[in-house]
């Protein structure tokens, strides 16, 4: 690739971290997943090596780099059949959020530990009867003296079994308005009224999906992430992270795919020629590759914007990227699963359960609907429909 749209930098890390994924593969984040366990020698691995924690400042014991950095990490995990879909959560969401928003003994407390891989964090935003409708959220936080007490629901949040804390999107009480508006709580995992319930899900994931009820769960002050006032904005600095990371983790999954299916369709031979001979198979396995360069491409504009600290452009390119790359990644899967016939379908290929997989990425942490409704509003200036 070239060097005009990534540094010598960022290919040495992109051939690092192939190296770290081709270690580990598909097999073994199957075999985890199947034992109900967590890819805790993985994370590890790439914790020593400082991948986790590339996007984290330095004086944390980060890599000082961005979310450029981190995506590309994800994909190459991914496309090597082993993604760490909590690198999503931990260190872009919440490591981002803390390092640009929190008190100086939240970070103290947390970076180092987010960027080394000793700790890890869950964010917690979807509410069981607000969807994507952030507005709707009824997870409250009120004031006793010097302390919040939150109560509420969450639903499909990753991790939490794992996860030291949970960066928990909560309403406070505006005092000047009356309104509801949106902060972040640092709540610990063993916080008293805190609780789980697995989700049971079709997926076959190491990472657990999880339904929480906050019954009045009592914190400290300097569990209110940053300031009362800028809880909106500090929301998007975690998202457009979120979307960047979604679309690498699709990026890298479609890449997986195809590659299985290109060197099925070299080698397997049904009539004189092996069948990526025929253009039946060929050109949608072009097609999946372009679409999925493509994706890569928006991720990487996404990623620099906000990088460089253009929140709003990042917001636009981050939605358009997430978008893409989920469309991309569902389209690799399903060819790959074609060209393979029955085989694709068999356990011992390992595709099968891709499809079920790609389809996260349509669907979370913004469903595709959501981000045309953002783009054709915000973008093309058309009127709100909702």
């Amino acid at each position: 690739m070239s060097t005009v749209i990534e540094t010598e930098e960022h290919n040495a890390l992109r051939a690092a971290v192939a190296a770290l994924g081709q270690r580990y593969g598909r097999d073994y984040l199957t075999r985890v997943a199947r034992e109900g366990g967590h890819p805790d020698e993985l994370w590890a691995d790439a914790a020593k090596l400082g991948y986790l924690g590339v996007n984290l400042p330095e004086e944390y014991g980060g890599g000082g780099g961005g979310i450029a950095e981190l995506s590309i990490v994800l994909e190459e995990l991914g496309a090597a059949g082993s993604p760490l879909l909590m690198m999503v959560v931990s260190p872009a969401i919440c490591g981002t959020v803390i390092a640009r928003f929190g008190t100086d003994a939240q970070k103290q407390a947390w970076l180092p530990g987010l960027a080394d891989g000793s700790r890890t964090m869950a964010f917690g935003i979807t509410e069981p009867d607000a969807g994507s409708n952030s507005h709707r959220i009824t997870t409250t936080a009120r004031r006793d003296g010097d302390d919040w007490i939150l109560t509420g629901r969450k639903v499909f949040i990753s991790g939490v079994d794992i996860a030291d804390a949970t960066l928990i999107v909560g309403r406070t009480e505006d005092a000047r308005t009356g309104s509801l508006k949106p902060c972040l709580f640092i709540v610990p995992r063993d916080a008293p009224g805190f609780t789980r319930s697995v989700i049971d899900m079709e997926l076959a994931a190491a990472e657990k999906q999880f339904e929480l009820t906050l019954d009045d769960v009592r914190l400290p002050s300097s569990a209110l992430v940053g300031d009362e006032d800028a809880g909106l904005l500090q929301l998007f600095a975690g998202l457009n992270p979120e979307r960047i990371m979604t679309a690498a983790f699709a990026i890298g999954m479609g890449r997986y795919a195809l590659a299985k299916a290109v060197d099925y369709a070299k080698t397997r031979q049904v009539w004189k020629a092996p069948i990526g001979a025929h253009q039946a198979v060929a050109h949608p396995l072009a097609q999946a590759h372009i679409e999925l360069e493509l994706a890569r491409l928006m991720m990487q504009k996404a990623a620099r914007l906000y990088d460089a600290g253009d929140d709003m452009g990042a917001g636009e390119a981050a939605n358009m990227a997430k978008y893409a790359a989920a469309e991309a990644c569902v389209r690799a899967v399903d060819q790959a699963v074609h060209t393979l016939g029955g085989n694709g379908l068999t356990r011992e290929y390992g595709l099968a359960s891709l499809i079920t997989a790609s389809r996260v990425s349509r669907i979370a942490p913004v469903s595709r609907e959501m981000i045309l409704n953002f783009i054709s509003h915000q973008t093309l200036g058309l009127p709100k429909s909702y």
